[in-house]
């Protein structure tokens, strides 16, 4: 039966601690006022960034064990349902067969679609994953949220330029994908990557001003981000590019001072760079937008 709060599914990795992958994913959607559900791809100690992992995977048949029990108990309506990293091209085509059995229950289910592969020209993870996203899985996607990366694997054309860029959208969009979202690309300059999102009927790119340090975890807050934001503004591009990108900014920012504050030069520790969530509840709740979006005319 429908339900009077946004309800979202989210399979994706888990961290014991620090916020990557649901994480990172489930307060937010939280305090955007979204029930949350996680189902947990891995259970981590900590993000692979640390030196030591330990943890576990979870099995191909525990997942299917456990959306059993959602259906078998009729727990099962979810208004949206959300994807990240996946370690092997069997457990996301249960995820295509999970996504199959949540649209027979709500037609209308927002199927939001991080597909986790790799960044900085480099997978992380196997290579017999890309033809199951490529051909099975972004197909599914009401939104799609890559990477330039992830873009350029998905559609086989290297991103040069806006042009390339937009043509790597219109493929995206040629697989039924309603909003494509590429997270972050190469194409801003010394102080800034550009962000583009677009629909079959309008495109807007942003510019997303660079830190210096590594963060783990920006993509799954992206994702998260944009997923509430389009929701909440019935689906205007524009405004949730703005609020996604002003939140993570803030975020960023924030989490990138206070580490520096302790370690002042040189690479900053992990433990020291993990995303500050809690601290910036209001950014999440009221994110003051700085940087404006701007419409990309097609031809």
């Amino acid at each position: 039966m429908p339900l009077d709060t946004p309800t979202v599914l989210s399979i994706q990795s888990h961290v014991v601690h620090g916020y990557v992958g649901n994480k990172s994913a489930t307060f937010p959607l939280q305090v955007l006022g979204f029930e949350v559900d996680s189902i947990n791809t891995v259970q981590f100690s900590t993000h692979t960034g640390y030196k030591h992992i330990k943890g576990n995977i979870l099995k191909n048949d525990e997942l299917e064990e456990l959306v059993e029990g959602l259906l078998i108990n009729e727990v099962d309506y979810y208004t949206h349902f959300l994807t990240g990293y996946s370690r092997s091209p069997d457990s996301l085509k249960q995820i295509a067969g999970i996504i199959t059995k949540l649209k027979q229950k709500n037609p209308n289910l927002i199927y939001v679609c991080d597909p986790v592969m790799g960044d900085n020209g480099k997978m992380y993870v196997p290579e017999d994953i890309l033809p199951v996203y490529r051909d099975v899985v972004v197909p599914l996607a009401d939104i799609l949220t890559p990477n330039q990366f992830e873009a350029e694997l998905i559609t086989g054309v290297k991103v040069k330029n806006l042009d390339d860029a937009l043509k790597v959208i219109d493929l995206l969009h040629q697989k039924g994908v309603n909003t494509v979202v590429l997270s972050s690309t190469d194409l801003g300059n010394d102080t800034s990557m550009i962000g583009i999102a677009s629909t079959k009927d309008t495109c807007y790119k942003i510019e997303i001003p660079k830190v210096d340090a590594t963060f783990t975890g920006t993509g799954d807050l992206f994702a998260a981000l944009f997923l509430a934001w389009s929701h909440k503004t019935k689906n205007n591009v524009k405004e949730t590019l703005e609020k996604t990108i002003a939140t993570l900014q803030s975020i960023v920012q924030n989490t990138y001072d206070k580490a520096r504050a302790i370690h002042p030069t040189g690479k900053i520790p992990p433990a020291l760079i993990e995303l500050r969530l809690v601290q910036n509840k209001n950014s999440i709740e009221n994110p003051t937008v700085n940087i404006n979006a701007v419409e990309i005319k097609r031809n």
